[in-house]
């Protein structure tokens, strides 16, 4: 069996990472890419867990040395990307490998691996469900909020290049279309 890949991108706050728990939870022989960033954990988020948390200087020896399939500077020196020692780790124990990452890592990922990979993009209702979304997230300053809003009307600009969008207005309704959209891929 050939490891496919499923890959969900988002704006920031339009539930992906929800639907991608939910995933993870159902028997879909799905094992979780674990990205490495360049910012500071959020909340109770732990290395190794739901990042790789490096050091800015980390990161950019990485990058130099080649060990990214994909990597982003998401905002000027906040890095992401996915180790190409994370797909070899999942690879080797023959599961299917899911990615939660940006939108221009999703269509670098697609891109190099076409019919391997499921592209999911997930949208937010509006904009502004967005945004309340994010405030009652209640892990970035008002700020920050404003800069992820700006940056989720511009992700939603490359929503067309992606196999399937899913529109995260009702969530069991949107882990349902994910659900049956891994599963007949998976399958195939």
């Amino acid at each position: 069996m050939k490891v496919k890949l499923i890959i969900f991108s988002a704006p920031s706050g339009a539930g992906k990472t929800t639907i991608v728990n939910r995933m993870l939870a159902k028997d879909l022989g799905l094992e979780f890419s674990i990205s490495a960033t360049s910012r500071k954990p959020r909340g109770k988020e732990q290395h190794g867990r739901e990042y790789y948390f490096l050091t800015e200087e980390e990161f950019r020896n990485k990058i130099a040395t080649d060990e990214f399939i994909e990597y982003e500077e998401v905002y000027p020196g906040c890095f992401y990307g996915t180790l190409r020692s994370e797909i070899e780790r999942i690879s080797a124990q023959g599961k299917n490998i899911l990615f939660d990452i940006d939108v221009k890592g999703g269509i670098n990922i697609k891109n190099q691996y076409g019919g391997r990979a499921l592209s999911l993009f997930i949208a937010p209702p509006s904009i502004e469900t967005l945004r309340q979304r994010l405030i009652h997230r209640s892990t970035d300053s008002p700020e920050m909020i404003e800069k992820r809003v700006e940056k989720a009307q511009y992700e939603m600009s490359f929503a067309p290049q992606f196999d399937m969008i899913i529109v995260n207005d009702k969530l069991d309704k949107a882990v349902e279309q994910a659900a049956d959209a891994i599963s007949t891929f998976i399958s195939e």
